[in-house]
């Protein structure tokens, strides 16, 4: 299947590296933090990010396995490697990436200090993957049939979704009184390539029969459904693919893709002044892909009984094999479908210390007092094709001064028990430059790392938030 093929290549080149921002989340002195919450308690009177530079991010995750399980210099044969992470991984593992490159951000205030209002907007451009490992597929393809006799495979273990989009959006954002605030973020999704294939489902199985005759039996309900690459598809495709790439991201990113829409909703709450409360939905949203659709489908039942297990053209007898064929055919579709965008919640518990008056005034804040120290929990959920993704981190945040402000995080998830990241946020003048990385143990040794993220950028900001 060439043009398969060459549609894993066309993503392929832009996954440079899971989705849990628990370092930006309520790092309010952030712009940024917005995307993650709307409602978030911010105190800027105008802020823009400089564009392309205001938030690179890549954030990349695996379980059950890493690059040192395959490709460490151990002198262990590379065939053995690829036989004992069949043998340690299950079907619920999973490869992750998420990539977001931040084109233009702005938001100014609305209203006077005591009754500030925000709106905010912007447009980013984001790649998503999600691959479980296909154990059973693994095994079937790795050792053949021949030694599972009786065993059922299990073909809905392939579950694989990859997605390069364009994101336009606007928020407000609004203090309802001093404790609450409120905010709503709506978004258009410009899907540029889209390929999906999670609903699959049926098995194979062999079993002996009398005389040394086997039955065997495949039922099999396989679809990958794209959008946005069926010129790069066809067979008969010969354009120039580098150009033609930059041209169709181009026209695609602008609202020329497969559209959708999406809401985020957030709020902030104060029990007491020094406690805070928050809570987000992100990426309520769906596209639907019309243009440039093509669906590949496997969908079939097929009995057979002999004595040969493998079904190939050269060995299979009485024509077997094309009796395969013609009973699970591969049929081309070219039907619209629906893609639900992964939605994530958050949430989080904030305890506020070592407060600070404001004994003159400050332009560059509104608030009258503020916090040096907090200390924190945080809770993230995601949801996939399976079971939703989650995890829980504990921070501490601390203002050192005017212009720098830190986040310190200890996270829990599938990926690691031992997750540390930092934050940084500097601010000279109006000028803003934030570092943000986590799973800092795992620099040590990149190939061992099941996960690493970070985030970088620049925004200019006039005011800001201590909270």
């Amino acid at each position: 299947m060439m043009k398969l093929k060459i549609f894993i290549c066309l993503l392929a080149p832009v996954v440079c590296s899971s989705q849990n921002k628990e370092i930006l989340y309520n790092f309010t002195p952030l712009p940024q933090s917005l995307l993650t919450n709307p409602g978030a308690d911010v105190k800027y009177k105008w802020f823009f990010g400089v564009p392309l530079l205001s938030g690179i991010s890549a954030n990349v995750g695996s379980t059950g396995i890493n690059a040192y399980n395959l490709f460490a210099n151990d002198g262990v044969n590379f065939t053995t490697k690829v036989k004992k992470v069949i043998a340690t991984t299950n079907r619920n593992d999973y490869v992750t990436a998420n990539q977001q490159l931040e084109l233009f951000s702005a938001g100014f205030g609305l209203g006077g200090p005591e009754n500030r209002s925000y709106v905010s907007f912007g447009m980013y451009q984001e790649l998503d993957s999600f691959i479980y490992i296909p154990t059973d597929l693994a095994i079937l393809g790795f050792y053949g049939n021949k030694d599972y006799i009786g065993k059922t495979f299990n073909l809905g273990d392939l579950s694989v979704k990859a997605e390069l989009l364009s994101v336009f959006h606007v928020g407000f954002n609004k203090p309802i009184n001093e404790k609450l605030t409120l905010g709503v973020r709506g978004k258009i999704y410009s899907s540029i390539f889209n390929a999906t294939s999670t609903r699959n489902s049926g098995s194979f199985y062999t079993v002996q029969g009398k005389d040394l005759i086997y039955d065997q039996a495949i039922q099999s309900n396989l679809e990958l459904n794209t959008s946005g690459a069926a010129k790069y598809l066809d067979e008969d495709y010969d354009g120039d693919l580098g150009s033609d790439l930059v041209e169709d991201v181009k026209q695609k990113a602008l609202l020329g893709g497969n559209l959708g829409l999406g809401l985020d909703i957030g709020l902030t709450y104060y029990p007491q002044k020094n406690i805070q409360v928050t809570a987000s939905l992100v990426d309520i949203g769906y596209i639907k892909h019309t243009q440039e659709v093509e669906s590949f489908t496997f969908k079939g039942h097929y009995d057979f009984k002999g004595v040969i297990t493998d079904f190939n053209a050269d060995g299979t007898p009485d024509n077997a094999y094309q009796d395969f064929k013609d009973a699970i055919p591969l049929d081309t579709l070219y039907t619209p479908y629906k893609t639900q965008r992964p939605l994530k919640f958050y949430s989080s518990y904030q305890y506020s210390f070592e407060e600070v008056r404001q004994m003159e005034c400050d332009c560059e804040t509104d608030e009258d007092s503020w916090y040096r120290s907090a200390v924190g929990a945080q809770f993230f959920a995601m949801s996939t094709p399976r079971a939703p993704m989650v995890a829980l981190t504990a921070y501490y945040r601390r203002r050192f001064f005017n212009g720098l402000q830190m986040k310190a995080t200890y996270t829990l998830d599938s990926y690691s028990y031992k997750n540390v990241g930092l934050g940084l946020y500097t601010k000279v003048g109006i000028v803003n430059f934030y570092a943000l990385a986590d799973n800092l143990l795992g620099y040590t040794d990149l190939a061992k790392a099941n996960a690493l993220s970070f985030q970088i950028g620049f925004n200019i900001i006039s005011g800001g938030s201590n909270r």
